[in-house]
């Protein structure tokens, strides 16, 4: 896995249901090293604290594998590393093969795969549909949000280092899709009751569906 564009947004604002909206969702490539804190990225907008930011949320990776399937999708759009509103655009990245939990060394930072992507309203806005969402969830590649344990900047051509791998975890894929199933597995259910790498309340959420 490697860091091929650091992303940063600007706040944005647009009207939805009658009303000014916020974001930060519209990012573009910085060309430079951004620096990743315990709560979020220097310098990048996060509008939305209840939702965005934070401990379990401080930075959003997306793959640049699943660029051109979007792509083909919507052509007309004016794309960008970015565009998904990732802070890091990352080749070599395969949900299928990286778990909840994992630890990385990526540039000056240490890194740990922690959150889901929930994709809402405002990436319908950028994409000018909001049918994107339904296709976001059911293509079943979200990205995935880090955990930083220790601050530090990040560059492009940065790779990512496997420090710690947990003995019993579910990969990204697995977490995303467990998340948007209607009949939820139960024995992944019990790893992420369990998993220090969610928030607790998340836990909580996820516990009530163990039969």
């Amino acid at each position: 896995m490697k860091i091929i564009s650091t992303n940063i947004g600007k706040r944005t604002t647009f009207i939805w249901n009658g009303k000014e909206e916020a974001t930060g969702i519209y990012k573009n490539p910085t060309n430079k090293p951004i620096y990743l804190t315990k709560n979020d990225v220097i310098s990048d907008e996060v509008s939305n604290r209840l939702n965005h930011g934070g401990y379990y949320k401080a930075c959003y990776i997306f793959s640049s594998e699943q660029y051109p399937y979007w792509k083909k999708l919507y052509p007309k759009l004016d794309w960008t590393w970015g565009m998904f509103g990732e802070n890091l655009t990352v080749s070599g990245f395969d949900e299928r093969q990286v778990y909840l939990g994992d630890i990385y060394k990526v540039g000056q930072a240490v890194v740990q795969i922690s959150q889901y992507r929930e994709p809402c309203y405002k990436l319908g806005h950028k994409f000018g549909t909001q049918k994107v969402l339904k296709q976001f969830i059911e293509h079943g590649f979200g990205g995935t949000y880090l955990s930083i344990l220790e601050e530090g900047y990040v560059t492009i051509n940065d790779e990512f280092d496997l420090i710690e791998r947990p003995k019993k975890s579910l990969t990204v894929s697995e977490l995303f899709h467990l998340v948007h199933a209607k009949e939820k597995n139960q024995e992944l259910l019990k790893i992420i009751v369990d998993s220090k790498a969610i928030p607790p309340k998340k836990r909580i959420l996820f516990s009530k569906f163990l039969k």
